[in-house]
């Protein structure tokens, strides 16, 4: 086998472990190298540090028996190659036959509740089905029938693996999708119509793929069976749908040439169970530790924040890694289309709008925010305010229960005008309600070329002058192009801390110092976390947690003296 010899000898041993265990992955280097002679990088984990690089051809794991080999093209985008055991086109009537001996397996009996159930359920009829016979070359096979009725598959150990691993992929899982799924490093997922999947990569960026669909025929049937998996299935009466998928990801589908004249297509926005935490976006430069130490401190006393941005801009990320500094003896009610949010909290009611059909009644973000209401919550998180529901917000945080929401805006004066506009309508005189707007927005930095995201602007709402017709906003925090940092005001310039947080916290108009003294000991707590590596989202918690218990000066003391808070139970 060639494989690139590097001077660490680990990667390499590992990865000759891993073709050992694998076959395919050993037939798919030897075939990359007699091909094309570029070496191969083994990678277990991928780093942001190789978002630099001009050429390079990584493979790494995503969970057995699925690889990932990403790799430069001159002049196009990055390919990204999905390495699986699964069985090539010309041998594909292998797998009618296996769906046909698992039709005359499965009885009433098999039933089950969960994924990882089925999965078991289809590896023990597999296992039935499937004889091993190693003196059969890959993907050769031979029929055995009682009757007519097939009753076993005689293949090679190779062959059963692949075809175990492609029949679970498409019976219980996202079949071709699936890899991207596992994928950490994917963000999104793009099927524009008959061709490839494309995907975008948080390391390499844009990537065209392996994965491709050859027809419109093919390529409906798959979504439709996508959209059923979601429980919204696409249909010629409603060809577009808006769900969420069983990992939590986000997807939209388009079904049929009605309304889109390249046929079907979909996007896949990405987001995992475990949310990126407050201390990954200041590693990565996406806000200072001194602006996530003012969210902070907006939070715990209960103030209202809005995360706008362009689409894509990392607003539902950031409000999702912010929702950690909320009192952990808070009620939290979370409000969405499709289940994105994730807190950490114990008392969190989760609730999501519903689509009706066939007799039944939809239930609109504007029903839910109005319910949650009578909920007496501490907090309510709106997934994204378009339309009538940005009224009952405004309301809600008139009746003292602050919201949390994403909104399409990349400006505070754009926030304005959409919100005091049609279809909205707020009067311009309740716009200060809302204590704060966050501006984040995808940008290419400079130095680097590279996309990143970065809060732009923190601002706060002052109020509106009706004889001027003017509102008026502090930009407390803003982002600086040209060096990519992030510049805060100073002293003295903050409406909110120095008039309302100072009274909450009990103190004077002369103890005004004493407020950004508390606001510079938590950036200094977060940034000594994000120097120590520590961006577990949990862990972030517990550190928190442990601050709204003991303070966070005797927090900051213990890691001074080598405690490691983040590690409690």
């Amino acid at each position: 086998m060639s494989i690139l010899e590097a001077e660490d000898y680990e990667p390499l041993e590992e990865l000759e472990n891993l073709a050992a265990r694998n076959p395919h992955l050993a037939r798919y280097i030897e075939e990359w190298y007699s091909r094309t002679g570029r070496e191969l990088e083994y990678r277990r984990e991928l780093t942001r540090e190789m978002r630099r690089l001009k050429q390079f051809s990584v493979i790494y794991p995503v969970g057995e028996p699925i690889f990932i080999h990403i790799y430069s093209r001159e002049g196009e985008r990055a390919f990204y190659n999905a390495v699986t055991p699964s069985t090539p086109p010309e041998f594909k009537e292998i797998l009618t036959l296996v769906e046909e001996g698992l039709a005359m397996l499965i009885t009433a009996e098999h039933t089950f509740e969960t994924r990882e159930e089925h999965e078991e359920i289809l590896n023990e009829l597999l296992d039935e089905l499937l004889v091993v016979d190693e003196s059969l070359d890959t993907w050769e096979y031979n029929e055995v029938r009682r009757d007519g009725k097939l009753v076993a598959l005689e293949v090679n150990s190779e062959t059963l693996e692949a075809l175990k691993f492609e029949t679970i992929m498409e019976k219980v899982y996202l079949g071709p999708l699936e890899p991207f799924i596992r994928d950490q490093y994917i963000e999104d997922i793009s099927c524009d119509g008959v061709g490839p999947v494309f995907v975008e990569h948080k390391i390499f960026g844009s990537c065209e793929s392996n994965i491709r669909f050859e027809t419109s025929e093919e390529l409906d049937d798959f979504v439709i069976r996508l959209s059923e998996r979601t429980g919204r299935p696409v249909t010629y009466r409603r060809p577009i749908v808006d769900a969420s998928l069983p990992d939590g990801s986000r997807i939209n589908i388009v079904f049929g040439t009605d309304v889109s004249k390249r046929g079907s297509n979909f996007t896949i926005r990405k987001f995992s169970d475990k949310p990126v935490s407050i201390i990954n976006l200041i590693q990565w430069g996406s806000m200072s530790a001194l602006e996530a130490a003012y969210l902070w401190m907006l939070l715990e006393y209960g103030f209202s924040i809005w995360f706008c941005g362009e689409t894509a801009s990392g607003k539902t990320t950031a409000m999702r890694a912010a929702c950690v500094f909320i009192n952990p003896k808070a009620k939290i009610i979370s409000i969405e289309d499709t289940p994105e949010i994730i807190v950490p909290h114990d008392n969190w009611v989760r609730e999501v709008t519903r689509q009706g059909e066939q007799g039944e009644a939809s239930v609109e973000l504007f029903d839910l925010l109005r319910a949650a209401l009578r909920q007496r919550p501490n907090y309510i998180i709106v997934g994204e305010i378009r339309g009538a529901e940005a009224y009952v917000a405004f309301q809600a945080m008139q009746t003292g229960h602050p919201v949390l929401a994403t909104f399409h805006a990349g400006s505070v004066e754009k926030v304005i005008q959409r919100l005091t506009g049609d279809p909205i309508n707020i009067p311009k005189t309740y716009i200060d309600i809302l204590n704060c707007v966050l501006i984040q927005s995808a940008v290419r930095i400079p130095k680097t070329g590279k996309v990143e995201r970065r809060v732009l602007s923190i601002n706060e709402i002052a109020g509106y002058d009706p004889s001027s017709g003017r509102f008026d906003f502090i930009e407390l925090f803003s982002w600086d192009a040209v060096d990519d940092t992030h510049i805060f005001r100073g002293e003295g310039n903050s409406f909110l801390l120095e008039t309302k947080i100072l009274t909450l916290m009990g103190l004077s108009r002369r103890d005004a110092k004493k407020v950004y003294e508390e606001l510079g000991r938590r950036a200094e707590l977060l940034e000594t976390l994000a120097i120590l590596g520590v961006s577990d989202y949990n862990h972030i918690w517990n550190v928190v947690k442990l601050c709204y218990e003991k303070g966070v000066d005797e927090v900051l003391h213990s890691i001074r003296r080598g405690g490691k808070p983040w590690l409690r139970d």
